[in-house]
């Protein structure tokens, strides 16, 4: 296999892996923010939420430029 396929297969799937992140945002993070912005009624557990999706995101996220590091020149 040449390098510009190992590079692309690379690519792809660090993109893969930088989309989950992305989603975790949406739905576990802005989701319970807007819920909460439209209703008075907020819990703990809404915010422990929030932010144990939006540091996992960030992980994911920093896991996908690690592989990036991989590819060949």
């Amino acid at each position: 296999m040449s390098k510009l396929v190992r590079n692309e297969q690379r690519k792809l799937t660090a993109t893969y892996m930088n989309g989950v992140p992305m989603a975790l945002v949406g739905i576990g993070a802005l989701a319970p923010i807007v819920a909460l912005a439209q209703s008075s009624s907020g819990s703990p557990t809404a915010a422990f939420v929030v932010v144990g999706c939006f540091i996992s995101s960030l992980g994911l996220h920093w896991l996908a430029r690690r592989h990036l590091k991989g590819l060949e020149e």
